[in-house]
């Protein structure tokens, strides 16, 4: 548990990363329309958030609710719009009808990210089969982060799924870092901390009346100080 945890948190608007990086925030999720689940930001809104902060940036790649890729032609378009915002890191992750991994379009849309680092999101929690997901994505340039809750239902639920994953470490498929959110609560966090989990994002938890309201600079801080241990 000596490696500093990495928090991710949600923001929507320049407001919100301020707060977050003041918080100690170690990275943004940027997105927009929340009631889809996360959307992609405009491209405006990333140049501004990027002028507003120094820490680490990933952009959503997704155009519409669900897991669908949808028009992939447009997603690899607005990928490039978002590079030339400043954006060079990325959120995405497509599935097909039967709850595979859209190998296809992935691999466009990773291709058109010229070798940025990405997470794939929690698509991966919907997914028929998770294993068979992680070794297709295996060698994807890019790929460092897995956002997952280890089910659908969230972490209470998924608990167990995110404990046997991290400790597969090493085996093809299972790399890159398990960055945990979904239901995620602070009471969650020794249990994760102990399995040797070391990435937590947070998006309603950042904020003091859910989406109605912006990120919270204490409430981020809160969080930081129970992953630093230096609160209970």
């Amino acid at each position: 548990m000596s490696k500093r945890a990495v928090l991710e948190v949600i923001a929507l608007d320049v407001e919100d990363a301020v707060a977050a990086q003041a918080g100690g925030a170690d990275r943004l999720e940027l997105v927009t329309e929340m009631a889809a689940d996360g959307l992609t930001p405009s491209a405006a809104t990333v140049a501004g958030i990027r002028a507003a902060v120094d820490i680490d940036l990933r952009v959503m790649l997704r155009l519409a609710d669900g897991f669908a890729a949808g028009e992939v032609e447009r997603l690899v378009r607005v990928a490039g719009e978002l590079r030339e915002a400043g954006a060079d890191q990325f959120v995405l992750g497509f599935l097909d009808a039967d709850g595979g991994v859209d190998l296809d379009a992935v691999e466009r849309v990773v291709a058109a990210l010229g070798g940025c680092r990405w997470t794939f999101h929690r698509a991966i929690d919907r997914a028929a089969d998770r294993d068979a997901l992680r070794k297709q994505l295996a060698d994807l340039p890019g790929l460092d982060t897995y956002l997952t809750a280890g089910s659908a239902s969230g972490v209470d639920e998924g608990l167990q799924t995110l404990v046997a994953e991290v400790g597969r470490r090493g085996e093809p498929g299972y790399d890159q870092t398990l960055l945990v959110g979904g239901g995620l609560r602070l009471d969650h966090v020794p249990a994760l901390r102990h399995a040797g989990i070391d990435a937590f994002h947070i998006g309603g938890a950042a904020r003091t009346v859910g989406w109605e309201s912006p990120v919270s600079a204490e409430a981020v801080a809160q969080w930081r100080a129970v992953l630093d241990g230096e609160a209970s």
